[in-house]
């Protein structure tokens, strides 16, 4: 028996509330627990029929579990429904934070604050008008992105209900996509594998992230993209001549290198990708920036660590890495002529005879490596051993690339430049004819949404944030060489698969919306979370089976 709509909205609800009283903050107990309760939990409920649940690991030893469900049909044609069930921390929520996981009390309690004088901001003054309308719900999590993973699992519900269903749903939950995304990486490796064990053909996936919208209709957050954004993370070691603060003419100062590089990158035009209407896309922004001491003296730093988020969806990484290169040496050289004007008055020596020297991590590596042969193995272990720390992954990076350049022989002043994190790759739907039918249908459903459903849905290009569909899309991961080759964990800590780590399945993202995720305002808008979205969901799964 088909679910009525009614109790469609109802069991998207009910998963929903009970997803997100699981607490799962990425990196905690819970995360850990989550997978294996919710292969548990979907295995006894009776509404998926007889459909086959387990779960597996991200990796060796690593108790974080990726879930999956395959609610078959007939024939091998198969659709995948896969969301991340980690979130960002509760603490922010402050005396909240007891109820952060708890939509409904958690309504109570900040409707009763914020109608008592506690809504002070703009955003906490908008928050306090979703809650009394009635068509909002706060939680950690609920938003991003536990009310999609429900209205996948109501897809799946009325899919195994359909006793004349064709085709095959998969649903797939996976951990970590707030930090590193480990969990869809760990899919991605071994779809290929399930597709082959239990034939499937995977003809398109479906991406159940949500969408951030403050507009007062919610229609920029009622969307389906049709590819989304990817971001690298380049860094760049700033090795400079230390000298004592009394006599700064001997030295030239790491720290004064890396200001010049973070107010030359910061917003820079070169790095900013546009969107698909021409306009620009999100500017380049410093994330970290710190030297090498670590206590206090009267001697200038020697060496200093920059990162940067890049966003893109039509550069390279070896265009980013090319353009952010180039930016360190203008930089530079602006930064060595302004101190060589300064010094003249003093008639002293200086050391800005010689250019700051600009180097890539591969390059450092290699010296490091034929500097001595021992060098080599020496690199493995540290590496190694920073993989198994608790820093993160850029701090690691930025440890080996100061273990590199020590060990590489080379002179400063200089500036080293890689890549520091997991990256990102942008997806397109590709030109293959199941990229071509998810196209189609996607568009067609938004064009028929609101006559069918009564909602206004629009067809973008890009989803605006970084997510797992990088690692499940249609992404080119022959562009990675470089990153390889300039990340330095890229082997001990990132672990990218040497038989690739891309699924390529043509992906589009069909999700929830609401307000201010990933801060105490975080909000769903129920109405189209419950009552439309699975229904959308369903909708766009039939016509890519068929």
């Amino acid at each position: 028996m088909r679910l009525s709509e009614a109790d469609l909205a109802a069991f998207t609800r009910a998963w929903a509330i009970k997803l997100t009283e699981f607490g799962s903050v990425s990196g905690s107990v819970g995360e850990a627990a989550l997978g294996p309760w919710l292969a548990t939990e979907l295995a006894a409920d009776e509404a998926f029929g007889d459909s086959r649940c387990w779960s597996f690991p991200v990796a060796l030893g690593d108790p974080r579990h990726c879930v999956a469900m395959l609610v078959r049909g007939s024939g091998r044609k198969t659709v995948i429904l896969t969301g991340h069930y980690d979130t960002v921390t509760t603490e922010d929520y402050g005396a909240l934070e007891p109820v952060a996981t708890r939509p409904e009390r958690l309504k109570e309690q900040l409707l009763e604050r914020l109608s008592s004088g506690g809504a002070q901001t703009a955003a906490e003054q908008r928050a306090l008008a979703d809650l009394q309308s009635g068509n909002f719900l706060p939680g950690r999590g609920l938003l991003d992105m536990k009310a999609g993973l429900a209205a996948g699992l109501a897809a799946c519900a009325s899919f195994a209900a359909d006793e004349q269903r064709g085709g095959n749903l998969l649903f797939l939950a996976v951990p970590d996509e707030e930090v590193n995304s480990v969990g869809a990486r760990a899919a991605a490796s071994l779809l290929p594998g399930i597709a082959q064990d239990l034939a499937l053909d995977f003809v398109g996936a479906i991406n159940l992230d949500a969408i951030a919208d403050d507009q007062p209709d919610g229609a920029n957050g009622r969307i389906i993209a049709l590819g989304t954004i990817g971001k690298v993370l380049p860094t760049a070691l700033v090795v400079g001549v230390h000298a004592h603060s009394g006599f700064p003419l001997a030295g030239i100062n790491a720290g004064a290198i890396a200001g010049a590089i973070a107010a030359r990158v910061e917003w820079a035009p070169e790095l900013t990708d546009t969107d698909e209407n021409g306009l620009p896309g999100t500017q380049p922004s410093l994330l970290s920036l710190r030297d090498s001491k670590t206590g206090y003296d009267v001697t200038t730093p020697a060496l200093a660590f920059l990162t940067f988020n890049v966003l893109s969806s039509t550069q390279s990484p070896a265009d980013v890495l090319d353009r952010f290169e180039t930016l360190c040496g203008q930089a530079a050289d602006a930064l060595v002529a302004t101190l060589r004007d300064r010094s003249k008055a003093s008639r002293k020596p200086t050391v800005l005879h010689q250019p700051i020297a600009l180097h890539r991590f591969e390059a450092v590596y290699t010296a490091a490596c034929q500097a001595d042969e021992q060098n080599t193995a020496l690199l493995k272990a540290r590496a190694e051993e920073l993989a198994a720390s608790t820093l993160p992954l850029p701090d690691q990076c930025r440890e080996l690339t100061a273990l590199a350049w020590n060990l590489s022989g080379l002179s400063g002043p200089a500036i080293v430049v890689g890549f520091g994190s997991v990256p990102y790759l942008p997806t397109r739907l590709s030109a293959g004819p199941a990229a071509q039918r998810l196209l189609a249908s996607a568009q067609d459903l938004a064009a028929e949404a609101e006559a069918t459903y009564g909602t206004q849905l629009t067809a973008t290009a890009v989803f605006a944030g970084i997510s797992d569909m990088s690692f499940l899309g249609e992404a080119e991961e022959a562009a990675l060489g470089i990153v390889a080759r300039n990340t330095p964990l890229w082997d001990a800590g990132v672990r990218w698969p040497a038989d690739g780590g891309i699924a390529d399945i043509p992906i589009v993202n069909l999700g929830p919306w609401g307000r201010d995720y990933h801060t105490p305002l975080e909000r769903l808008h129920e109405p189209y979370a419950f009552d439309v979205l699975p229904r959308l969901l369903i909708d766009l799964s039939k016509r890519l089976l068929g």
